[in-house]
């Protein structure tokens, strides 16, 4: 029996960012980083994989450890984290991993029979004479590989380029032989840095990092994340090395310009940076990005969202749902886990993760678990505090009279329950003090139909919200 599909799509306690998604036989694959929970720094974790049927994408599969970042011969003693990474097929019909150590400025490649199997260390990108790419005189620094093949040419598309930093240019593409690792056409920049946009299309959405390369029809898509950070962005081309143009914004993970439901100025979600790409499994194309969580930036969960074009190209934003994957709204009826919530916000608005006051700031809410880096323990809401509102979307609902929560913490008030961010309580569910998880239950009918349902508390103190039920 198929699973209904939530976002975050994988489990509540694993993190994995930056996740690239491949359809390989019948079954999609993503690849990413890997974060720890609690962790000090991004990317603490050995590479792992996941993978779902085609047409059952709420039943996913890990797939173990794919890669240990102490099997680069760089990193034997595992100083170094392994970056965003990318895969593509080569003309052998091998797997070929691409990544780059957060302290070096060179490519790494490892290789694989199959999608999910054990890679093993390959080489590093170099030119013809055996000079590593990214340390020849006058190389920008290499980061976050982005791959495609066709036929015995690979594309490789990277680049690190913060804002006022006139030695980074951009998005770089290079271009590597049949061996995978040799360059036959040397770095060219395709997407320009804030310091080198004017003039351009890309004025305003200038290349930050996190690029991702597909090719639908004839046209290129270089996702790539925006100075902004919060957005991934796309330009478009007939050519994978020269002529992009700016495209738009295909999703932001705070919901930024997204104007259907609330201003488009209004940060739905606490966002941070932004790393995925897109996919078109089974004839409908999706979005893979992350969110922040535990409120720090180095937390970080898989979402996704699917996505429409329009007849010439250009992609739709995406908006931020709980259902993702799920090809619709998900069953207005049962309990679902707080963990789920596509918006998160209050009074003190931020764009940014814990932005106000700093990370961990305890006036925002924040999603979270218990236990340590591992543990198999279902994820909930922490410091719902007065005004602190938990958006989920969307539900089909039918014939619901009561609504159920299950909170714990040092709290006195109650939850209301609404079906749009600013409107009014359809009830709302009184809450007290309580150091275990307690279920509260009122009488609320919410109209039959799709909606979003949004859970607002006001009162005394901080609660903890670990799920819903509808009744």
């Amino acid at each position: 029996m198929k699973k209904q599909a939530f976002n975050p799509y994988l489990p509540s306690w694993e993190y994995i960012p930056d996740g690239e998604p491949y359809v390989f036989g019948d079954r999609v694959y993503v690849y990413g980083s890997h974060d720890q929970f609690r962790g000090h720094a991004y990317c603490l974790n050995d590479y792992v994989c996941w993978s779902a049927p085609v047409d059952d994408l709420g039943n996913w599969r890990y797939e173990g450890v794919i890669y240990p970042k102490t099997a680069d011969p760089a990193n034997k003693d595992g100083e170094m984290c392994l970056y965003a990474p990318d895969v593509t097929v080569g003309p052998d019909g091998r797997y070929y991993l691409y990544y780059v150590l957060d302290k070096l400025s060179v490519v790494s490649v490892a290789v694989c029979d199959e999608p999910a199997g054990r890679y093993e260390f390959y080489g590093y990108v170099k030119y013809p004479d055996g000079t590593l790419l990214g340390e020849r005189e006058g190389d920008e620094p290499q980061f976050d590989p982005a791959v495609l093949t066709e036929g015995d040419r690979t594309y490789l598309y990277t680049g690190f380029c913060g804002i006022g930093d006139k030695s980074r240019s951009g998005a770089m593409a290079t271009v590597l032989g049949p061996d995978m690792l040799t360059v036959v056409e040397e770095p060219v920049i395709v997407i320009p840095s804030e310091p080198y946009s004017e003039g351009t299309s890309f004025v305003g959405h200038e290349y930050f990092e996190a690029p991702s390369i597909r090719k639908r029809g004839d046209t290129y898509y270089l996702i790539y994340s925006s100075i902004a950070l919060h957005e991934l962005c796309y330009a478009t081309s007939k050519h994978p090395t020269k002529d992009f143009v700016y495209g738009g914004v295909v999703v932001s993970n705070c919901d930024l310009h997204i104007d259907s439901y609330k201003p488009a100025d209004k940060p739905m979600y606490y966002g941070w940076n932004n790393h995925g790409g897109i996919v078109d499994i089974n004839g409908q194309w999706y979005v893979f990005y992350h969110r922040h969580t535990n409120g720090t930036p180095f937390n970080r969960q898989g979402c996704a969202e699917p996505i429409e074009f329009r007849e010439d190209g250009s992609i739709i934003q995406a908006e931020m749902t709980s259902c993702g994957l799920n090809g619709g709204p998900l069953v207005g009826k049962g309990e679902y886990p707080a963990y789920l919530a596509c918006n998160l916000f209050c009074k003190h608005e931020a764009m940014y993760t814990g932005r106000e006051g700093g990370w961990m700031d305890e006036r925002f809410p924040k999603i979270t678990q218990d236990g340590r880096d591992g543990d198999q323990e279902d994820g909930y809401i922490l410091n719902m505090r007065d005004s602190a509102t938990a958006g989920f979307k969307y539900f089909d609902c039918r014939g619901i009279k009561k609504v159920s929560i299950k909170v714990r913490g040092y709290c006195r008030g109650a939850f209301e329950v609404k079906t749009s961010w600013d409107g009014e309580p359809l009830g709302s569910i009184p809450v007290g003090f309580s150091n275990i998880w307690k279920e509260y239950t009122a009488d609320i009918a919410i109209p039959d139909g799709v909606h979003a349902l949004y859970f607002t508390y006001k009162g005394m103190g901080s609660a903890a919200l670990k799920s819903f039920t509808l009744i």
